[in-house]
């Protein structure tokens, strides 16, 4: 999605209910995850495949041109798993875990900052400077996650992350980002942490989820 609208392309979607995937969406997705893009009624499926792809095919090219520092790129793509796990404050059963993933997630975020000062010489805002590239695009879905929860939660973990907190802020000002969810995403995301009885549903407040 942030691709799609970074690069001005005209495309049809379709939600879906996760809880209650349906029969056709399985049948096009091999693993069962979202997002899956049609193109000419084939399927790609996984986000950095679809991400390569779609700069493969919709010019301006986002992925550097350099081999050796788009591999690296692509490195830093593949540590999303790793990085949406050690943040992930958000899918936390008691203030216990809660309080072990605090303590655990400052080591994710030093990589990052670690790589946003080595990979990039200029001042941003993006991850190789001053346009998005897929690496952007990879952990904005995460970033946007973790502030939405941290308004409630307040960690102030990314204080200590100067790199890291301002290419969260520029990431989610940037309006490819802002729009890549639905208008109703912040409500449901909320009603679905209270509801499937997550700790931090419990911090959230009456009012700030809805249906």
């Amino acid at each position: 999605m942030i691709l799609l609208r970074a690069k001005n392309v005209e495309f049809d979607l379709t939600h879906i209910d996760l809880s209650d995937k349906p029969d056709w969406f399985l049948k096009i997705s091999p693993h069962g995850k979202v997002p899956v893009l049609a193109v000419d009624e084939e399927p790609l499926f996984e986000s950095n495949a679809i991400a390569e792809y779609l700069d493969d095919v919709v010019a301006p090219r986002v992925h550097p041109e350099d081999p050796f520092k788009r591999a690296r790129n692509r490195a830093w793509t593949d540590f999303v798993p790793d990085f949406s796990k050690g943040i992930n404050i958000y899918y936390t059963k008691s203030r216990e875990e809660l309080d072990e993933k605090l303590a655990g997630a400052p080591k994710f975020l030093q990589k990052l900052e670690d790589a946003i000062a080595s990979e990039r010489d200029n001042d941003g805002p993006y991850f190789n400077g001053p346009e998005l590239c897929l690496v952007d695009a990879a952990y904005a879905p995460f970033l946007q996650r973790f502030a939405l929860v941290d308004q409630f939660v307040q960690t102030g973990l990314l204080r200590d992350f100067p790199l890291v907190k301002a290419w969260s802020e520029a990431l989610l000002q940037n309006d490819a980002v802002i729009g890549s969810v639905a208008d109703t995403f912040e409500g449901v995301f909320f009603n679905n942490l209270k509801t499937k009885g997550w700790y931090v549903g419990t911090l959230l407040g009456g009012d700030v989820a809805a249906e």
